[in-house]
């Protein structure tokens, strides 16, 4: 799944997005208000790390203006400050959960696995196809009791497939929710990694591709 980091510490926020793709996650990253609200708009984040003290615009505003706007990514604040008050504020403004710093990463990660469960259409915490599961919150996956190993995009394809019940995902929607937004949206890259993943799941085969549309489980 993929999340949009907004974090005016350059230290923290490449530390923070390095931890995420290695938990399987795609990441972008800002740091400042503007660039992050420009980026919170423009793409569809399943989760977003904001930062509330924020050169430029302040992490309230940002927040105040994606509810505004009828975004659906949830959104994980963090702040120097952990009074109550602030937390309550944060809340009321539209966050999903409140984070003080400093915070250990593995309360981070499973915030944000948290959030991404809630997410829009809500990804349950194991998915299951036959012999086929996948546990989103501890990003693994097996295969008639064998575990198989995948690489981050690998993971996303298969779990964004699942969890789109049968639907046909296009190459181009894989591409988006998936990968982060250096991706090129001419590369193979998907088509790649979907046989990659066929091979790794084995037998019989999962994916099917549906001709000029994308693929579907």
């Amino acid at each position: 799944m993929r999340v949009l980091v907004i974090e005016d510490d350059a230290e923290l926020a490449e530390a923070v997005a390095v931890g995420l793709r290695r938990a399987r996650m795609a990441v972008d990253v800002a740091f400042n208000g503007p660039d992050g609200m420009a980026r919170a708009l423009e793409n569809d984040y399943d989760v977003i790390v904001l930062d509330r003290d924020l050169p430029g615009m302040h992490g309230d505003d940002i927040c105040a203006g994606l509810v505004a706007d009828g975004r659906r990514s949830r959104v994980l604040m963090l702040t120097a400050a952990a009074t109550t008050e602030d937390l309550v504020h944060g809340l009321g403004l539209g966050a999903d959960d409140y984070l003080p710093k400093p915070f250990d990463f593995p309360v981070l990660i499973a915030r944000i696995g948290a959030l991404l469960r809630r997410a829009q259409p809500a990804i349950p915490p194991v998915l299951r196809h036959g012999d086929l599961t996948v546990d989103t919150a501890r990003r693994t996956v097996s295969r008639g009791g064998r575990r198989v190993e995948l690489t981050p995009k690998e993971f996303g394809v298969l779990e964004l497939l699942l969890a789109s019940q049968g639907r046909t995902v296009s190459a181009e929607e894989l591409l988006e929710r998936v990968w982060d937004e250096a991706a090129d949206p001419f590369t193979s890259a998907v088509k790649l990694t979907i046989s990659r993943l066929r091979a790794k799941l084995g037998s019989p085969p999962l994916i099917e591709t549906v001709a000029k549309s994308g693929y579907r489980i």
